[in-house]
């Protein structure tokens, strides 16, 4: 399905309140004059646009200039990288979900299948956001679903990203379930498996959940590297073969959690209070 073609919607008319400030939203106007179609214009061409005299365009235009908004060699004015903090403010209040959804939604695009995002919980994953496109399994899966770490490969990503007293605890005590017959079942062989995991940087997890289920993850990772979630698509093993999962879906499932993490770590950047902040 291709994405629809941009088109300019004319602003609706409002009636300005007692508290509108005038000069906020001219100024708002002259910032949102400069596009992809025009990231360079004359103070002419900004009047125009923003239906202001040119005497009070060059105002605004020198006061962006002077807060470091703007640039300017003289004839013609453009945006600076430093707008982008007006979006920051907005984007670092978001919780991970929030900032997952727009990739989880273009991933189920572009390869067809359901893809989720989950965090490490009790041994357990939960499913903090999720974009489904046909239901391939017996069970429904909603936000707040959990499944056992062990035998998903969110589960395997988030468990190979623990410190390593932390997967050692989680070892000595998980009771490892028979979920169907290609279910991993001795401690030793998981390790061995989140080993192969933490050195590929995916896991590939065939059928061990669900017969007929095949499921791939990667990591999401803070500031600081840690993996701190995960995000997956889930297919039926008809369709892909463990083979051609790595072959065909690897690339766009760590290219999806890798653009999440550059997302998070942008804006947790850009926030002073995000280490009190919940992930979802």
């Amino acid at each position: 399905m291709s994405e629809p073609d941009f088109v300019r919607v004319p602003p609706v008319e409002v009636t300005p309140s007692s508290d509108y400030v005038q000069s906020l939203a001219r100024g708002l106007a002259v910032i949102r004059a400069f596009d992809a179609d025009h990231p360079r214009r004359t103070l002419s061409e900004v009047a125009k646009h923003t239906d202001l005299t040119r005497a009070t365009a060059r105002r605004f235009l020198l006061t962006l200039a002077e807060l470091g908004y703007v640039r300017t060699d003289g004839s013609v004015f453009w945006l600076t990288p430093r707008v982008l903090e007006l979006g920051y403010s907005y984007l670092s209040s978001l919780s991970l979900p929030e900032l997952a959804g727009p990739h989880l939604e273009a991933l189920a695009e572009q390869v067809r299948e359901s893809s989720s995002v989950s965090i490490l919980d009790d041994g357990d994953v939960l499913y903090v956001a999720r974009v489904p496109v046909r239901r391939i399994m017996t069970v429904s899966i909603n936000i707040g679903t959990r499944f056992p770490a062990y035998a998903t490969s969110m589960g395997r990503v988030l468990l190979a990203g623990l410190p390593p007293h932390e997967l050692d605890a989680y070892l000595d005590q998980v009771h490892l379930n028979m979920l169907t017959e290609h279910t991993v079942l001795t401690a030793e062989q998981l390790r061995a498996e989140l080993d192969r995991v933490r050195e590929a940087g995916y896991s590939i997890v065939d059928q061990e959940l669900e017969a007929g289920l095949r499921s791939l993850a990667a990591p999401i990772r803070d500031e600081s590297g840690a993996v701190i979630a995960a995000v997956n698509i889930s297919t039926q093993s008809a369709r892909y073969t463990a083979a051609q999962i790595e072959a065909d879906l690897v690339p766009a499932v760590r290219a999806t959690a890798d653009a999440i993490t550059a997302d998070l770590t942008r804006t947790r950047s850009q926030s002073p209070t995000h280490p009190g902040r919940s992930l979802v």
